[in-house]
């Protein structure tokens, strides 16, 4: 996956918005105002950080040599996935599922309904 595939994917996702808060080089997702993907754009290869379960990230660490604590994160929660061509586009799109829905998982009940009635329509 390129940036722009990553962006494509990212952004089709319910409520998701992007933005640039901390530099021109890093792309924030945001569902409801909360990070659920980071895109570092001027990095070779290419990486992003995920949200993760604790448990599951340190085991993804070990299985994939691509997957790293994550940069300048809480590393207990986020991995860092450096895009080397190691990893199928299917597991790369399904950790940014699983990253998604840990955050819309944290969030109030109505905005959690709100999201899931959206996704229904799309369906």
């Amino acid at each position: 996956m390129n940036a722009e595939e990553i962006r494509e994917y990212c952004i089709k996702k319910a409520m998701t918005e992007e933005s640039f808060p901390f530099d021109e080089a890093t792309l924030v997702f945001k569902v409801c105002g909360k990070i659920f993907l980071l895109v570092s754009l001027d990095s070779a290869p290419l990486q992003f950080n995920a949200k993760c379960e604790p448990s599951r990230a340190l085991q993804l660490r070990e299985s994939h040599s691509s997957v790293v604590p994550g940069y300048h994160m809480n590393k207990n929660h986020w991995n860092t996935i450096l895009i080397d061509g190691t990893v199928s586009r299917k597991l790369l799109q399904s950790w940014i599922d699983d990253s998604y829905r840990l955050v819309v998982n944290s969030l109030p009940r109505r905005e959690r309904i709100r999201i899931e009635e959206l996704e229904q329509k799309s369906i």
